[in-house]
């Protein structure tokens, strides 16, 4: 049976301001230490002030504003990817309730949903999480900017970025009643090539590691956790693989959190660099697209999807 660890054992990275900076020292210890995180784990922690006290307090308050809204109104929520739309009500998962936010970063994504959820407008929910999407988008393309380059392949970056949307699910899993089980999302991987999750002050995170212990993630408000999604262990050719993890909600205050999942628009391969006699190649091109239908349909893994 697995044991359940203390404290936390991810690696935690810290970036200050001249960690930022491409081509210096900070920058390419980062890249190093990133790597090695994904590798080690499939995920750590980042931590970072890159957002005030005051968006953060906004953001989480305009959570609970929306997820106090009328469930029909919320059931509007429907995206063209599977997966993503809103999901609540669910026997297996009675305390979890989610929201999906396809190209978070752009203004007129995020206006569009919340007249969807508030017709006469809401400018401050709208204009927080514009904010919050921005500045957390950046930061998913600075990681894998760092990752690519500490694999020797950053000239792939670019065009990567270009095919990626950036999905910003919002979520909620509530108190449990009595004789409710308190699991707020079972044990899974994501389907995505990186996730970025961050949440207030409920913690509930729990990674499993490769060596079948649990990690309680702990996060500081100015942390976030980096989570390697299955389409980025296919990329990585399984030198990254995507951890299994699940949330439990324990405690008397509901938890509120975002994940930002990056789904690339094209096909995914392994890059040729990554291919050797230690790592030979695992993984077919495939779309991430068609991954995500295949997935909903069948709730099996990547390698019956992809593996070579």
């Amino acid at each position: 049976m697995a044991s359940l660890e203390e404290s936390p054992k991810l690696h935690v990275i810290y970036l200050a301001e001249e960690t930022f900076k491409e081509g210096t020292s900070e920058w390419r210890k980062a890249c190093s230490e990133v790597r090695q995180a994904f590798e080690e784990h499939g995920c750590f922690a980042l931590d970072c002030t890159v957002f005030s006290t005051e968006l953060r307090q906004g953001i989480f308050g305009g959570l609970k504003e929306l997820f106090d809204l009328p469930t029909q109104v919320k059931m509007q929520n429907k995206c063209q990817r599977p997966l993503i739309s809103y999901v609540g009500n669910i026997s297996r998962m009675p305390i979890h309730e989610s929201l999906g936010l396809e190209d978070a970063a752009t203004f007129q994504a995020v206006n569009n949903f919340t007249h969807r959820m508030w017709p006469s407008g809401n400018n401050h929910f709208r204009d927080c999480v514009h904010a919050y999407g921005k500045i957390v988008v950046e930061l998913d393309k600075m990681v894998t900017r760092m990752l690519f380059e500490s694999y020797g392949v950053e000239k792939l970056h670019k065009s990567y970025v270009e095919s990626t949307c950036y999905v910003l699910r919002l979520l909620k899993n509530r108190v449990a009643e009595e004789g409710e089980i308190n699991i707020g999302i079972g044990t899974h991987t994501d389907t995505s090539f990186t996730t970025i999750l961050h949440q207030n002050e409920v913690d509930g995170l729990e990674v499993e590691t490769k060596q079948g212990n649990n990690i309680k993630v702990q996060f500081s408000p100015t942390s976030f956790v980096v989570m390697a999604g299955d389409a980025l262990m296919a990329w990585s050719n399984d030198r990254i693989k995507s951890p299994r993890h699940k949330v439990v909600v324990n405690g008397k205050v509901d938890r509120y959190s975002m994940g930002l999942f990056t789904f690339n628009n094209g096909i995914i391969k392994v890059p040729e660099e990554l291919v050797d006699e230690k790592h030979p190649l695992m993984y077919k091109p495939f779309d991430h697209t068609k991954l995500l239908h295949f997935f909903a349909q069948t709730r099996t893994s990547i390698q019956a999807y992809c593996a070579i």
